[in-house]
C-alpha cells in the first residue's frame, strides 16, 4: 500500500528544491504521499533491530527539531546521502516551523538508503510530547500516522562495538544491551523505566550516581556511571543529544568519562579492528 502511492525520489527532489530560497519555505506534499512515507518507513524500522549495530564511517546528528534550514545545512556540510552514511539521536519534530518538511526529508532518505541512513527515536517522537506540523498542515489523522511511525523507530546503536549512541542517557535499569534488544516495537514511550530513561536522562557533571532530573522525568547521572558502564560492556564513549551546549561545554567539549554530549561526530574506523 505504501508502496502505490510514493515515488521516493520525486519526494526528495521536492524537498531539496527549497535549497536557496528563505527559510521557512515550504514543500508541497499530498497527505497520501505523507502517510505513504509513514507507513513504508515504519516496515523498515520493524525489520532492522530496535538496537542497531553499525560500522564506521558515519556522521552522528543531534536534535533538528523542525530547523529544516539548517537540516539542509548540516547536509551542504557533511554530504547529502549517499555521499555520507547518517545517524540521527532523534528530536525531529516540535518548536521548528518546519517540522514536517523535517521529518519527511529523513523518513525519505531512511528509504531510500536503508542500510547507510539511520534515524533513533528522540523523547519528542511521542505522541503525548510532539505537536507534528502535519496536524496543522493536514488531519488529526495524519498526525496519528506519524505516531504509529515513531513507536517503531529504533531506541540506541553500537558503532563498531565501542561507541553507544542513543538520544538521552543510560538507566538504572539497564544492565545489559539484551534488555534494550527486548523491547517490544511498536511501543509509546512510558513514564518511567528503561525506555523513558533512555530517551530522557541527562548527564550532570556535579553528580555521583543517580540524581534527580530538573526535567521531572527520569534522572541524571554522574561521570561514575558513565565510567562503569563502559568498563561494564567494553565500550570506548557515550553519543547522546537531548540538550544545548553552553559556550563553556562547547569549548570544553563537554566530554568527561567517556562522555561527548551533543557535538557533531564523525567516528572513523578503526583499521586494525578485525571484521
Amino acid at each position: 500500500m505504501a508502496d502505490i502511492d510514493l515515488n521516493v525520489d520525486s519526494l526528495i527532489q521536492r524537498l531539496l528544491e527549497v535549497r536557496g530560497c528563505r527559510p521557512g519555505k515550504s514543500v508541497q506534499m499530498s497527505e497520501a504521499e505523507v502517510r505513504a512515507l509513514c507507513l513504508k518507513s515504519r516496515e523498515i524500522f520493524l525489520q532492522q533491530p530496535i538496537l542497531l549495530e553499525l560500522e564506521a564511517p558515519l556522521k552522528i546528528c543531534g536534535d533538528i527539531h523542525g530547523q529544516y534550514t539548517d537540516l539542509l545545512r548540516l547536509f551542504e556540510y557533511g554530504g547529502f546521502p549517499p555521499e555520507a552514511n547518517y545517524l540521527f539521536l532523534g528530536d525531529y519534530v516540535d518548536r521548528g516551523k518546519q517540522s514536517l518538511e523535517t521529518i519527511c526529508l529523513l523518513l525519505a532518505y531512511k528509504i531510500k538508503y536503508p542500510e547507510n541512513f539511520f534515524l533513533l527515536r528522540g523523547n519528542h517522537e511521542c505522541a503525548s510530547i510532539n505537536r507534528i506540523y502535519g496536524k496543522r498542515r493536514y488531519n488529526i489523522k495524519l498526525w496519528k500516522t506519524f505516531t504509529d511511525c515513531f513507536n517503531c523507530l529504533p531506541i540506541a546503536a553500537i558503532i563498531d562495538e565501542k561507541i553507544f549512541c542513543c538520544h538521552g542517557g543510560l538507566s538504572p535499569d539497564l544492565q545489559g544491551m539484551e534488555q534494550i534488544r527486548r523491547i517490544m516495537r511498536p511501543t509509546d514511550v512510558p513514564d518511567t523505566g528503561l525506555l523513558c530513561d533512555l530517551l530522557w536522562s541527562d548527564p550532570d557533571k556535579d553528580v555521583q550516581g543517580w540524581g534527580e532530573n530538573d526535567r521531572g522525568v527520569s534522572f541524571t547521572f554522574g561521570a561514575d556511571v558513565v565510567s562503569k558502564f563502559l568498563n561494564r560492556h567494553d565500550l570506548d564513549l557515550i553519543c547522546r543529544a537531548h540538550q544545548i551546549l553552553k559556550p563553556s561545554e562547547k569549548k570544553n567539549k563537554y566530554q568527561y568519562g567517556g562522555m561527548n554530549s551533543g557535538r557533531p561526530s564523525t567516528p572513523q574506523r578503526n583499521p586494525t579492528k578485525k571484521k
